[in-house]
């Protein structure tokens, strides 16, 4: 049931009318937890919910809400500026995860459907429908597709047992069908081909490894120690600032863990093995930790991480650099006229997941020159998920490869690329490239 020309109650049909207006239940979604932590999802929930009720909604688009809701400029280009994608699908899941817990009981369930920006809602049922057993004798079939056979009730361990056979078979056809729908309805897009043809045609394997950095543990404490500088346990007794942390404690023993992985390598394994899955059977994920240097030399490797992390793996690159990351920024080593020799990242505001920075990918060849190895770096790990969202994302790898064009129409098979990332409540929102540089073997 849509928002628009809706009844202001939802009923019973064993109870009187229950006192449950849509705006009633926006607002109870406003004051739990779920939605109080973010200041972006609110404002665009009430927004929606606004223009739903009024009969709006099917003629909003992506430019109107990122004006609207987001206060974008008139010279917003949603093409490059994913913001209004990024905050629907993330109040989507929103959505649903306070359905999972707080609103469980909620007698009235909002929901945001795929491809849409209209609210529906319903009413949640309180009744439990029954209906009497068919006679064998009188066969039929049930909605949907699922054979009437499965709703007999059989009393015998056999008869459970073929059905349980039977069901399997007709899931298992469903399953296939799906994902022969899912590869028809690739998402891969010339600009995408290009980007990634050294890794879905070469005949090499693909390991994808995220960056997991050393945290040191004091033994008997629940206490975890972090410094972006500190990548190996055996300078972690060593480190001044452990030692100190060590005397307050006690003097325990440290453990040295790799047990943690920051959000958005997790979030960039997801956007990657979703567009390389439908190509590549053969894509194995590691921990940064646990990549050998030799795997650099037999395989294809997508690396993604805070650049202190893959240091060891550097030397063997067989190129010449134009940028590296800074501590807070990317570094220009040659500026041409006009560039600057540092693209320093910057806060946005008082939040600490606010902010705009750059990263850096790097796609060079192997130590031996055989493979192909990639990497998405910055000193965020929002800004290495929105490095990864411009190689995965069909718009916004438009865009870059009319950057990466030669006159030729092809793109270099060696480059190192600059983009910006602003993110907001720790979610790019805004990617933009700002400059390359193609790259020749040494």
């Amino acid at each position: 049931m849509t928002l628009d020309g809706i009844a202001d109650r939802c009923y019973d049909p064993y109870m009187s009318a229950v006192e449950e207006k849509p705006w009633s239940q926006v607002e109870r979604i406003l004051r739990s937890q779920t939605f109080r932590a973010s200041s972006a999802l609110p404002r665009l929930l009430r927004f929606l919910a606004d223009k739903s009720f009024a009969g709006e909604a099917d003629q909003l688009k992506e430019y109107t809400i990122g004006i609207d809701a987001f206060g974008k400029p008139p010279t917003y280009d949603p093409r490059q500026d994913a913001i209004v994608r990024l905050q629907i699908g993330r109040l989507r899941q929103k959505l649903a995860e306070y359905y999972r817990t707080e609103g469980k009981d909620d007698p009235v369930i909002m929901e945001l459907p795929k491809g849409r920006f209209k609210l529906i809602w319903e009413c949640r049922s309180t009744t439990v429908e029954t209906a009497p057993l068919q006679k064998a004798d009188a066969p039929s079939t049930t909605g949907a597709g699922v054979p009437a056979f499965l709703r007999y009730v059989v009393p015998s361990f056999a008869g459970a047992l073929l059905i349980a056979v039977i069901w399997v078979a007709w899931l298992s056809a469903q399953l296939r069908n799906e994902r022969r729908n899912e590869l028809q309805a690739s998402p891969w897009t010339p600009e995408l081909e290009q980007l990634w043809r050294p890794f879905v045609t070469g005949k090499r394997p693909l390991i994808v490894s995220i960056a997991d950095p050393l945290f040191v543990g004091f033994e008997g404490t629940d206490s975890f120690f972090r410094k972006k500088s500190l990548n190996r346990p055996e300078d972690a007794a060593s480190s001044p600032e452990v030692l100190v942390l060590r005397k307050a404690l006690g003097n325990p023993n440290i453990q040295p863990t790799f047990n943690f992985t920051p959000r958005g390598e997790v979030i960039s394994s997801f956007l990657l093995a979703k567009l390389l899955g439908t190509r590549r059977q053969d894509i194995s994920f590691t921990r940064s930790s646990q990549l050998p240097l030799q795997e650099l030399a037999e395989n294809n490797v997508l690396l993604v991480g805070p650049e202190s992390v893959f240091d060891r793996m550097l030397p063997g690159m067989q190129l010449d650099p134009q940028f590296v990351p800074a501590p807070a920024g990317i570094r220009n080593l040659h500026p041409r006229p006009g560039e600057p020799g540092l693209f320093p990242d910057s806060p946005q505001g008082p939040a600490p997941d606010d902010g705009e920075v750059y990263a850096l990918i790097s796609h060079a060849p192997g130590p031996l020159g055989s493979t192909d190895i990639q990497s998405f770096t910055s000193s965020r790990t929002w800004g290495r998920q929105g490095a990864v969202q411009v190689f995965t994302d069909p718009m916004l790898a438009r865009t870059l490869v009319g950057k990466l064009k030669r006159p030729s129409g092809e793109i270099s098979r060696y480059y190192q690329i600059v983009v910006k990332v602003k993110f907001m409540d720790g979610l790019p929102t805004e990617i933009s490239y700002v400059l390359h540089r193609d790259l020749a073997p040494r």
